[in-house]
């Protein structure tokens, strides 16, 4: 098995086996320690399934309801308890919630957790120990956790879901939730929110999405699976004035399956549906939005349209992308898009966006949205885009595409393979790269192969990888690969996807992969806190020469349809607002 292979792996999520990706140390130890929590002014309470109602218990003891009295010193019944759906809370900002192993029914939406303050946050934590603490939404509620308007909060060690294998609004009545079912539609609400810590959560089996959440501000993801939600993974439209900003971190996250069922009795995908139904899809999507977005050692994979949209970035010269360590793959749209400033480095994404035809729900014109290109660019004037040192392959109309933007703009191609697929269309090759952004493009380093053209700055030859086929890609170089040792080096990339030492021999390899490095585990933060990501600025390159357009017959340019008329926009009115860039005036061309 090579280390790329452990991706494709899905271990049951218990505190000792919780991985997304093989190269993580996935569990916190120090910041979960219970004595640890709290602070002198701030009180902890306790949630297990033995405890009491509020009038039997007062939740500030980790004990059971012993059977009589009222006012007991013992652990509430629920989570509801302590966040009531009307009436006051009986926990408050600063405060810590400690909920015991067992599932949690909660048939009413929990009002927003109490925010808390700089020094000190509000803790919404699972006891360690044992299997995650299931919150189990039912009665169709809206979200199981709620964050609406809540800062200063660390939510952690949770299980996140409901009971009944129902998609909302799906339009195959086998599938369709009812009234009488055990469902809810999200499993985390957040609008209005600020300094939120996430770690050590499952998010799985919502009638609708995962997350829902929009005005975000310093946001910090780790070690969380978002997985086979009806609709999305992480929807980030919450109405106007959703744009997020400051540091939105995502670390050790999982993004799959998402427009997909989820079968409560074996954890199976079902009843996967996508936009030509009235479904959406997209793992991970926003609207306009703002912000630092760092995402590392992420798998995303499996849904049934965009696996991570970040298209809606606004394009201020503030905003900007970091993808490192990502692998995207199987994902029915594009694998990846961005737009403004940006860099993708040491990743691996494959286009394989025909994975899911003839499958399910899923109809010929979900297949390869966006023409399926596997990684899309757009930009937005004084933009710098760096992609290199990824392992990038495909089948859609070609493995890079860019669009838009001004002649200020600078797009850097460096260090990367492509291997190409017939495109899904024709049957044609598909070009290493193409598009119409008329920026500066320079490419150095490159190796391409099965293309329909070699562009400077790459050589055309087979990269020898471990499994060349589309439906097993492996980006693992074999022995004797002519990827090995014979990348230029850029002085910033000093690991690859799986952060073994580059170079290892002689010189760097090209892609991801470095062949004969050793993984590294890295330590976890000591802080949630990121540091910024600056715009990283490679090694000099060649003098950039102009980028072709698509010569194999896949369409007359690489150039963006005002609408998407072969694939069409979602039917269903709660999702056209989020895919028609919601009212956005910049855009209007793009692909969605």
């Amino acid at each position: 098995m090579t280390r790329l292979s452990t991706f494709q792996s899905h271990p049951p999520l218990v505190a000792s086996t919780f991985k997304s990706r093989p190269l993580a140390s996935l569990l916190l130890t120090a910041s979960l320690g219970l004595g640890a929590i709290g602070s002198a002014q701030a009180a902890t309470y306790y949630v297990r399934t033995d405890g009491g109602s509020a009038t039997q218990c007062n939740g500030r003891s980790d004990a059971r309801y012993p059977g009589s009295g009222s006012a007991q010193n013992c652990a509430w019944n629920s989570p509801l308890v302590a966040l009531p759906n009307s009436g006051t809370a009986r926990i408050a900002g600063g405060d810590t919630l400690i909920i015991g192993s067992g599932t949690y029914r909660i048939g009413s939406v929990m009002q927003p957790v109490p925010s808390g303050s700089a020094s000190a946050r509000t803790r919404i934590l699972g006891k360690t120990g044992g299997s995650l603490p299931r919150l189990a939404g039912a009665n169709g509620i809206h979200r199981v956790l709620n964050l609406e308007g809540s800062s200063h909060v660390e939510i952690g060690h949770l299980d996140v879901t409901d009971l009944s294998d129902c998609v909302f609004n799906h339009s195959n009545t086998t599938a369709k939730c009812d009234s009488g079912d055990a469902w809810a539609r999200v499993g985390v609400y957040a609008s209005n929110s600020r300094n939120v810590w996430l770690h050590d959560l499952d998010v799985h089996g919502l009638g609708a999405r995962g997350f829902q959440a929009g005005a975000l501000t310093d946001w910090t993801l780790e070690r969380v699976r978002i997985n086979r939600n009806g609709s999305a993974g992480w929807d980030g439209n919450v109405g106007t004035n959703g744009s997020n900003a400051g540091k939105i971190v995502m670390r050790d996250i999982e993004i799959g399956w998402n427009g997909c069922g989820e079968r409560v009795a074996t954890g199976e995908p079902w009843a996967c549906w996508g936009q030509k139904s009235g479904g959406y899809g997209d793992g991970l999507g926003t609207t306009s939005t703002g912000g630092q977005w760092l995402i590392e050692d992420a798998y995303i994979h499996h849904n049934t349209s965009d696996g991570l949209d970040l298209l809606y970035m606004n394009g201020a010269d503030s905003t900007n992308v970091t993808l490192r360590r990502v692998y995207a793959v199987a994902n029915a749209g594009n694998q990846v898009k961005v737009s403004g400033n940006a860099l993708i480095e040491n990743s691996v994404i494959v286009g394989h966006c025909t994975f899911f035809k003839g499958k399910y729900f899923m109809q010929d014109g979900d297949n390869c949205r966006a023409y399926g290109a596997a990684l899309l660019l757009y930009l937005t004037g004084n933009d710098t885009v760096t992609v290199r040192h990824n392992t990038i392959a495909g089948e859609g109309e070609t493995l890079i595409g860019h669009s838009e933007g001004s002649t200020s703009d600078r797009i850097r191609i460096l260090n990367n393979v492509g291997v190409g697929f017939p495109y899904f269309a024709s049957g044609s090759k598909v070009p290493f790269n193409a598009g119409r952004a008329p920026g500066a493009k320079t490419l150095s380093g490159n190796l391409a192969w099965n293309v329909s053209s070699c562009p400077s700055g790459t050589t055309c030859v087979n990269p020898k990888l471990a499994n060349m086929t589309l439906a097993g890609f492996d980006a693992e170089p074999l022995a004797g690969s002519p990827v090995i040792d014979t990348a230029p080096l850029i002085s910033a990339v000093t690991t690859d996807f799986v952060l073994g030492k580059r170079p290892t021999g002689k010189a760097s390899d090209i892609g991801a992969y470095e062949y004969g490095a050793t993984s590294a585990e890295p330590t976890p933060a000591p802080t949630p806190e990121p540091t910024p990501e600056p715009t990283p600025e490679p090694t000099p390159e060649p003098t950039p020469e102009p980028d072709p357009i698509f010569t194999g017959g896949n369409s007359p340019a690489y150039e963006i349809d005002p609408v998407d008329t072969a694939n069409g926009l979602p039917s269903s009115s709660e999702e056209t607002d989020k895919k028609t860039n919601n009212g956005k005036g910049k855009g209007k061309g793009r692909i969605k």
